[in-house]
């Protein structure tokens, strides 16, 4: 079993930047591919960034391409999103995800990922 625990949101004020990160733990973890999604009020959850195992090949929606960054550290067993010229728009819970069996596949579909943490709430005012 993996358990994944989003941290780092918070409130930010438009233009600004923010980093969330996403602890993974389980005896398994190993070769996760790893995405990150959100979920605005009243709205389905979106893809927003992927990445594979090796970090050999990222994806992102194209409403972030450019202003956010997905990465990982599989030595501390951590999934970054750093986030830059942030807008109002991005306001959201943050929700990272892994999938089994990412050795160099990059996951865009919900629906792949095996584990989803509980998310962590990202406010930008305007």
């Amino acid at each position: 079993q993996v358990q994944l625990v989003e941290s780092g949101g918070g409130l930010v004020p438009a233009g600004g930047s923010l980093t969330v990160s996403c602890a993974a733990s389980g005896p398994t973890f190993n070769s996760y591919a790893m995405g990150w999604f959100r979920q605005a009020p009243g709205k389905e959850r979106e893809f927003v960034a992927a990445i594979n195992w090796i970090s050999s090949s990222t994806r992102y929606a194209d409403s972030v391409k450019g202003r956010f960054t997905i990465s990982r550290d599989n030595a501390k067993n951590t999934l970054y999103l750093q986030m830059n010229s942030l807008k109002p728009e991005d306001t959201a819970v943050y929700y990272c995800a892994a999938k089994r069996q990412g050795y160099t596949i990059v996951v865009v579909n919900a629906d792949e990922y095996d584990y989803w943490g509980q998310g962590t709430q990202v406010t930008v005012s305007s």
